[in-house]
């Protein structure tokens, strides 16, 4: 029953977003009111059919329907209940499917949110999201088919793989669902300022918070997965360049450098035309992206990501959302209003320059995404490693980095040369005096290391004396949300910059009590004992760390997954503020011995603090927004004007 319930709302929810957007999109008739109401109450319903119909693909995997093609195949009765719910949107026609889900949260959400807007802006943003709705739930429906029965009973498959069976996972994906569907918003609202020829800095007025909230879930969820990925002995590092990572951070990229623009379009002047067509590209990328996860030659490093079957239905998606913003942005440019320009060092200077950074970053690994399809002809098909993206993208985010610093203090218009040197010269001198303390204390130092300490103190010093500048309410110091955000990538640099460099791994033989070196570790074994899981059996290690006068206990395993009979390592982490140390069980060797896989990784609290703080800026912009709209929204004291209040006539 839970089935059938699904996929009648889901066929409910198909109709209801065609009427959502045929009734909203012909709102402008005369009698357009009637029209308008019918088209929000029919977008309400569409949302609301949605949200019902994936808790009800949820509640199939929950129980373990296994009438379900997709239970069957991608989950097992063994397995814990919280992983068979992940299981529900790991799966690729539960991906497609949370993805519908989460465009209904930000239908509802801008439904209920946006009184304050133009209505014409509200109601035609409102339709496009309908004729999107529409286009995801046809794929849904047509291609991923979440409720499609078995055609005969089979044997169980594997279930989830044991590396998604994290509880990382129960927030990655949907938080990675919600980012990407927000950006749908973004892409309707300028969708609708182009088509109706009338693109004011009020649209980037009305788009910056939700491009804002659509920014923070990606980068939550980007956060997320790094920390799962370093978790996972199998990945090889906390952003791999991985496929499934890559596509995540195109569009991450896209949706900052829009993030970063929409300010300046506020202001109007010869950047609003530009944003606008902007705003049309975060939404195709994140189609794109899903077409070349699933359509890659190269396998990904989960099987849950190689589904050719709906790479066709992605690249039809991909096909009219970019064919749509192109000829919207061909011929339907805006003009931009009568705002004066700006000079070659200025804050919309900085920004523009920002932007064109980002956007070649993006290409980068775009170009590093789209390589297997190219070398496909010529014979097996190998994606590109780390060395090109090292070589590529980290050369092209340098200059991005270097006008991350000033740009948040420079004044908009105009700002004297002179004026940009005096607030850049201590940035400088931090920058030269974390690259002299580095050189004193490392063993080694690349000139990689060098640029990106020098960056990180450069960006962390402009940050920190913006953000009092800003607590102390100083005009043109940039807002404390952006300077937390920068804060957070400062940390963030250095951590990758310190972590990379001097990362260690070793894999040593240790018999049982013996005593073995990792480089400046000494790891002594301890007993192994067998040990069972909700759904493994395990044998799990103790080994003692030893460094100095202490020894920390940590306790490896090496499982066997009851579902497939998988064997996977389940490394032990000890974590403190100077580095991360992980020991896996890689192996065993003769005379009872156990191979062992250690990684030394220092400074990796910098990278996560970094992470943390890019997303704590995110929210207090979104939060100081909120309070924006409520502040404007509520209605001002009615004042009698002078002339009444002194007894006169009006």
């Amino acid at each position: 029953m839970t089935a059938e319930l699904g996929q009648f709302a889901l066929f409910l929810a198909f109709a209801a977003s065609l009427a959502q957007s045929a009734l909203l999109l012909a709102a402008t008739r005369p009698d357009g009111e009637a029209w308008n109401a019918a088209g929000r109450h029919a977008a309400v319903a569409a949302s609301l059919l949605v949200v019902f119909s994936g808790a009800m693909f949820v509640a199939a995997f929950v129980s373990h329907d296994a009438s379900l093609r997709a239970v069957a195949a991608y989950s097992h009765a063994s397995l814990p209940l919280a992983y068979r719910a992940a299981a529900a949107w790991s799966s690729p026609p539960g991906a497609m499917l949370l993805g519908s889900v989460a465009l209904a949260g930000w239908t509802l959400a801008w439904r209920a949110s946006s009184p304050a807007e133009p209505p014409r802006l509200v109601g035609d943003a409102l339709g496009l999201l309908g004729v999107v709705q529409s286009a995801l739930l046809a794929a849904v429906i047509l291609a991923a088919a979440p409720f499609a029965g078995r055609a005969a009973i089979l044997a169980p498959g594997p279930g989830l793989e044991p590396q998604l069976q994290d509880p990382a996972l129960l927030a990655h994906l949907p938080l990675l669902a919600l980012g990407a569907a927000g950006l749908a918003v973004a892409f309707a609202v300028a969708a609708a300022v182009l088509l109706a020829r009338d693109a004011e800095p009020a649209w980037a007025r009305a788009s910056r918070p939700w491009v804002l909230a659509a920014w923070v879930f990606l980068s939550a969820g980007i956060g997320v997965g790094s920390h799962w990925a370093d978790r996972e002995a199998g990945w090889g590092g906390w952003l791999p360049w991985e496929r499934l990572p890559a596509t995540q951070l195109v569009a991450w990229l896209a949706a900052t450098t829009l993030l970063h623009l929409l300010p300046a379009a506020e202001r109007g002047g010869p950047l609003l035309r530009w944003t606008a067509r902007l705003a049309l590209l975060p939404f195709p990328l994140v189609l794109l992206g899903a077409w070349l996860l699933r359509a890659s030659p190269v396998p990904a490093a989960f099987p849950y990501a190689n589904d050719p079957g709906l790479a066709g239905p992605h690249l039809a998606l991909f096909a009219v959302a970019a064919g749509g913003a192109l000829a919207l942005a061909a011929r339907r440019a805006p003009v931009p209003s009568g705002a004066s320009g700006f000079e070659m060092i200025s804050r919309e200077a900085a920004l523009a320059a920002n932007a064109l950074v980002l956007l070649s970053a993006l290409a980068a690994v775009l170009l590093g995404l789209l390589q297997p399809f190219v070398a496909q002809g010529a014979g097996p098909a190998n994606g590109v490693g780390p060395s090109y993206y090292d070589a590529v993208f980290v050369t092209l985010v340098i200059p991005g980095l270097a006008l991350m610093g000033p740009a948040p203090g420079l004044r908009w218009g105009s700002e004297s040369a002179g004026q940009a040197a005096r607030e850049s010269w201590r940035p400088a001198v931090a920058g030269l005096a974390a690259v002299t303390v580095a050189a004193l204390l490392l063993e080694r130092l690349t000139a990689l290391m060098v640029t990106g300490l020098f960056l990180s103190a450069w960006i962390a010093w402009h940050a920190l004396s913006g953000l009092v500048r800003s607590l102390r309410g100083a005009r043109d110091a940039g807002s404390t949300a952006g300077h937390v955000a920068h804060l957070g990538v400062a940390l963030l640099v250095a951590g990758a910059t310190l972590s990379g460099g001097l990362e260690q791994a070793a894999e040593v033989a240790v018999a049982p009590g013996a005593t073995e070196s990792a480089g400046l570790l000494r790891l002594r074994a301890g007993s192994a004992r067998e040990t069972e899981g909700a759904n493994y059996r395990a044998v799990r290690l103790r080994v003692f760390l030893r460094e100095d006068a202490r020894e920390i206990a940590l306790e490896p395993e090496a499982r066997i997954y009851h579902a497939g009979g998988l064997p996977t390592a389940e490394p032990a982490i000890h974590r403190n503020l100077a580095r991360e140390v992980h020991v896996a069980i890689a192996g065993t060797a003769g005379a009872g011995a156990w191979v062992l896989r250690v990684r030394v990784r220092p400074f990796m609290s910098l990278v996560w603090g970094g992470m943390l703080l890019i997303v704590a800026g995110g929210l207090l912009a979104v939060a100081r927004r909120i309070a924006l709209a409520r502040s404007e929204s509520r209605p001002s004291p009615v004042r009698a004007p002078p002339a009444l209040a002194l007894g006169g006539t009006p």
